[in-house]
């Protein structure tokens, strides 16, 4: 298993420098009303995850709800469509037929190879779209979405290191975030664009609800360990539907776009956002390997902290009211 990670980071470092190289190849973020950068900042960094991912993914060894049949094809099929949308924009209701058709395919995938209801397949489906949705909301901060696939699918391969399985597949993918860390850490140098978040956040929600069918942990810890990401994107979205705006338009409402805005910064984000994504996995690791019947309690006191957080950045942005 070691070896997995090593050969994973290093195959994303060698990504990372070939891009970095090759960077007036590169497509590039402009501000935008979404962004919080300044000036033109490359964003195809998630090649460079996928270099280090995909090769280990298809060779090593894996639990029947990790192996490559049930998410490649799904995961090509949005990779591509994401690059493209990096490169030259896609219009939106194109990109969600495609994000509907692979979180249908592989829910469909899953419920053959695990011969599940229609209606689970339905829960599956939208439990996907929703997440790689949420990922490429999620990140717009630097470093943010590099270290919740760290921590998160760190969290995932301890768990299956747990139970005694195979865990290179999860692992893999969180030895291959490391190096993007370093150019996307606060100040940015590169980003992971739409060909990262977008499948990583596919990815998430495959493995977990994957784990979940196949009882390899419980339904609550996917989400506990997302939950930074979930939290803030779900509550975020649905203030949005409540007020009547046009929630698929460019915004910068989200509460961690908010924080940096109300002077935390990137580096002040990450480190509170980072704090949550520790605690979080952390908590969800204890529970599900030590202490199942904590999963719920401790989820419900998380919820209610990320509730805290959230309140205590809207009552300072009432007070300071900053221009947009």
């Amino acid at each position: 298993m070691p070896l997995v990670v090593v050969v994973a980071a290093a195959l994303a470092a060698i990504g990372v420098a070939l891009l970095t190289r090759w960077r007036a190849w590169s497509p590039v973020a402009e501000v935008n009303r979404r962004t919080l950068h300044v000036g033109s900042i490359p964003r195809a960094g998630g090649l460079a995850l996928w270099l280090g991912f995909i090769p280990l993914a298809l060779a090593v060894p894996a639990p029947p709800w990790l192996r490559p049949a049930l998410w490649i094809g799904p995961w090509l099929l949005l990779a591509a469509v994401s690059l493209r949308d990096d490169v030259r924009s896609v219009a939106v209701r194109v990109r969600l037929v495609v994000h509907v058709a692979a979180a249908l395919a592989f829910a469909w995938l899953l419920g053959a190879a695990f011969a599940l209801p229609g209606w689970a397949v339905l829960v599956t489906a939208a439990t996907v779209a929703w997440a790689l949705n949420l990922y490429n909301f999620m990140d717009g901060s630097d470093g943010l979405a590099v270290a919740m696939t760290i921590v998160g699918f760190g969290a995932f391969g301890a768990v299956v290191l747990a139970r005694g399985e195979p865990a290179g597949v999860p692992l893999a993918l969180a030895a291959a975030a490391a190096p993007l860390l370093v150019v996307n850490r606060p100040p940015a140098r590169m980003f992971i664009g739409d060909v990262g978040a977008v499948p990583i956040g596919f990815l998430a929600a495959a493995f977990g609800s994957g784990g979940v069918v196949a009882g390899a942990w419980s339904t609550w810890f996917p989400l506990l360990v997302f939950l930074p990401f979930v939290a803030d994107a779900t509550a975020t979205l649905t203030r949005r539907l409540v007020r009547g705006e046009r929630f698929w338009e460019a915004h910068r409402s989200h509460y961690y776009q908010r924080l940096h805005r109300l002077g935390a910064g990137h580096a002040g984000t990450l480190a509170i956002y980072g704090a949550l994504m520790s605690g979080c996995a952390i908590a969800a690791v204890w529970c599900e390997i030590v202490a199942p019947h904590w999963g719920l309690p401790v989820l419900g006191a998380a919820c209610a902290l990320h509730a805290l957080l959230f309140a205590a950045i809207d009552y300072h942005w009432r007070r300071s009211a900053p221009t947009t």
